[in-house]
């Protein structure tokens, strides 16, 4: 399963980094570097106000996570495969949070679409319009398996979580993507250990 995760990472993070490193290649890469243009770069801004921001939406991510967990509990979801494996998941869980889910989508959300479209609209519309893809595509995921108040309930959770990571990465963390990256790693690498050992 390690390998297995190894492997769909590396290819998740190529896809989802296609589209962004071609629209850099095409426009930007006389005036900046990739990882400047993308956000993957130092973080500017009062570290304490980064860090609080960052633990307050890691907590408060963990605890509408459980609960959108709880209402899934019946529903094939991408962490039904570590459903109560246990402590030999743990690997696999990390490979998964942090470089299979968390990385790319943070590369493609809060990286590659916040930022174009924000210097194109304006950051306050941008982040709207990124968070709301965000929950979207989340939301059709479950289209259909799930009623509708819980369609409704995972598309404001995961649209109000996206927002929030957009805010902190470009209001407090001076545009870098290791703010949102980290609350995203750490919230899915805790969903998964939750899956692996709720059965246990």
């Amino acid at each position: 399963m390690l390998v297995s995760k190894i492997l769909s990472s590396v290819i998740q993070i190529l896809l989802f980094a296609l589209i962004p490193f071609l629209w850099w290649f095409l426009t930007a890469r006389k005036k900046q570097s990739f990882n400047n243009w993308i956000g993957l770069k130092k973080f500017g801004g009062l570290r304490i106000n980064i860090t609080i921001a960052s633990i307050a939406t890691v907590v408060v991510f963990l605890l509408l996570g459980f609960f959108i967990q709880y209402i899934l509990k019946d529903v094939e979801t991408a962490l039904s495969e570590f459903n109560g494996l246990g402590l030999r998941a743990v690997p696999s869980i990390l490979v998964y949070g942090i470089f299979n889910t968390a990385f790319p989508e943070e590369l493609l959300f809060r990286g590659f679409l916040l930022k174009r479209i924000s210097s194109k609209i304006g950051f306050q519309w941008g982040n709207i319009i990124q968070a709301f893809l965000f929950g979207l595509i989340h939301c059709i995921m479950f289209w259909g398996l799930v009623n509708k108040i819980y369609t409704l309930i995972i598309l404001v959770f995961t649209t109000s979580i996206a927002w929030t990571m957009g805010y902190i990465n470009e209001h407090l963390a001076g545009g870098s993507l290791f703010p949102s990256w980290f609350i995203h790693a750490v919230s899915n690498v805790c969903a998964g250990i939750y899956a692996a050992f709720m059965s246990v």
